[in-house]
């Protein structure tokens, strides 16, 4: 355990120095993405009521989260295997487990700026009464692991140039084709029912059921799915990082 802890340490270290460069630009990016999904789809929307604003503004964080996760994420490993810094990395006499929780935990640091700035500016930009949930970190926590998870098995697994187009694909589906920003029952049935396996909608459920408690409770549905495309996520990767080519 000293080792693994001493390992985490050393790991995040070197990634926070790896990274320094592009650190600030990436929360910036960030963030304005966040505030910008906010203040951009209002403008399509000018009459939108509280309802409609709501779901925007949890969309929004719910969006910045898979940015960072599954699109920045993969994206900086594939230019880490086309350097030869994945190399580099699993070679290192370290815990795999804890090269894992330094990457998560620089990723999940990287978004909290944006969701900040999301959620003031949607309270203030459609008058949001909220009610949070304590639940509300927890689950803003699992939703950026999960991101990070799913990310870093795509980018881990496929080539970079492959790992680059479904990052993309990703953000795209998200953005457009996934009830984030709006209810699912706008979607075709299929659609709706295939993001029933999906983990975008549970995302996007388990943000606004922890801001805005709903009268039967907040569900456990969601949280489950989101463990176990975390679970499946984490698994694909460590076993590509432990695996000996």
């Amino acid at each position: 355990m000293r080792h693994a802890l001493r390992s985490y340490g050393l790991l995040l270290r070197w990634n926070l120095l790896r990274l320094r460069s592009m650190l600030p630009l990436l929360v910036v990016l960030q963030t304005l993405l966040s505030v910008g999904v906010v203040i951009g789809f209002s403008f399509l929307m000018p009459d939108a009521d509280r309802i409609t604003g709501f779901y925007l503004s949890t969309g929004a964080l719910v969006l910045g989260l898979i940015t960072v996760g599954m699109v920045a994420a993969p994206q900086l490993v594939a230019q880490a295997k086309l350097t030869g810094i994945f190399d580099y990395q699993r070679s290192m006499p370290v815990p795999r487990l804890a090269m894992l929780a330094a990457d998560a935990t620089v990723w999940v640091a990287l978004a909290l700026p944006g969701l900040v700035a999301a959620l003031g500016v949607a309270v203030l930009r459609f008058d949001l009464d909220l009610r949070i949930s304590w639940l509300v970190a927890p689950a803003m926590l699992l939703i950026a692991v999960c991101s990070v998870a799913i990310g870093y098995a795509i980018a881990y697994a496929a080539r970079p140039e492959v790992a680059g187009a479904m990052s993309q694909l990703i953000f795209f589906v998200a953005l457009m084709f996934a009830p984030i920003n709006f209810p699912a029952d706008r979607l075709p049935g299929w659609l709706a029912e295939a993001h029933e396996w999906l983990p975008f909608a549970s995302m996007a459920q388990a943000v606004r059921e922890t801001l805005q408690i709903p009268a039967a409770g907040i569900s456990a549905a969601p949280f489950t799915m989101l463990l176990i495309w975390c679970v499946a996520g984490l698994a694909v990767t460590y076993r590509v990082m432990t695996h000996r080519p």
